[in-house]
């Protein structure tokens, strides 16, 4: 496999030079008419224009010549290069994959809808044109294959799955960092290196979404239920000690009982309940 190698290049600015004074060689031979000079001057211009380049910021030029590889120039600025090496721009700047939303299967086996965004740069030119045919859509497609593996390593949540330490929705920073390092040793073979990736879209998929939802929706309203409950029994046994404890009325246990009882339902009730008075006594 072919691996990166930077060349140097001539400064641009003294091919120019050296073009001028070809020129001007040329228009001497042309004024006194010799051939040799004017054939001269004609091909040093050729040669010093077709090997005339511009390398812009963040940009580097593959070289080959006659099919064998030569060498990177990284350097940006204006160069003269070998002028019959095949020039091939690749750029260096670091680049946005917007992954389009996949319907996969998660740990447990449930549909669901997943996207992630990819941060990546070429780091190595020579494998980017000699490892791979296409490094774009070689990233293209490494990228989803990574995000279809990753769905399948992990569940949605832990609803069905109690002991998972991580879950695609709430491992969000883990599941990214692992979906990185999977893809930088992906991508390593054709010389790519991944900044960031991170998960941009997770849904259970719409044939399933509205019973996930009520299942959700039931968890949370149990949940609720069982804290509102566990207060409640806890401000009931602390006014029955505080009642004990200032001797404020002696209750007998049926007394107890009915107080519990509407202490529960006073608490406990979804809705706000109404005062009876009662004018008699417990008993009658």
């Amino acid at each position: 496999m072919k691996e990166e190698k930077s060349t140097t290049a001539v400064s641009g600015y003294a091919a120019i030079a050296v073009l001028l004074i070809a020129v001007l060689l040329g228009y001497m031979g042309f004024i006194y008419n010799n051939p040799l000079i004017i054939t001269l001057s004609i091909i040093v211009w050729l040669v010093i224009i077709k090997g005339l380049t511009v390398i812009n910021p963040n940009e580097s030029k593959v070289l080959t010549l006659f099919g064998n590889y030569i060498g990177t120039v990284k350097k940006d600025g204006f160069f003269w290069v070998n002028p019959f090496a095949v020039k091939k721009r690749v750029s260096l700047k670091a680049r946005n994959l917007n992954g389009h939303k996949m319907k996969v299967n998660d740990k447990l086996g449930n549909p669901i809808e997943i996207a992630a965004v990819t941060v990546w740069m070429v780091k190595d030119t020579a494998k980017a044109l000699f490892a791979v045919d296409d490094y774009i859509q070689y990233v293209q497609v490494q990228s989803e294959a990574a995000v279809r593996h990753l769905a399948n390593l992990f569940a949605y949540d832990n609803f069905e799955d109690e002991e998972a330490a991580i879950t695609l929705k709430d491992g969000a920073q883990q599941v990214s960092q692992m979906l990185e390092q999977e893809l930088n040793e992906r991508l390593e073979r054709a010389g790519i290196d991944v900044i960031e990736a991170r998960i941009t879209h997770l849904a259970y998929a719409p044939e399933i979404a509205s019973a996930m939802l009520q299942r959700q929706q039931a968890t949370a309203v149990v949940a609720a239920r069982k804290q509102i409950v566990e207060g409640a029994v806890g401000m009931v046994e602390m006014a029955l000690e505080r009642l004990s404890a200032k001797d404020i009325v002696q209750l007998d246990e049926e007394r107890k009982a009915a107080m519990v009882s509407n202490l529960l339902v006073v608490l406990c009730g979804e809705k706000s309940v109404s005062p009876v008075v009662n004018t008699g006594t417990l008993y009658n």
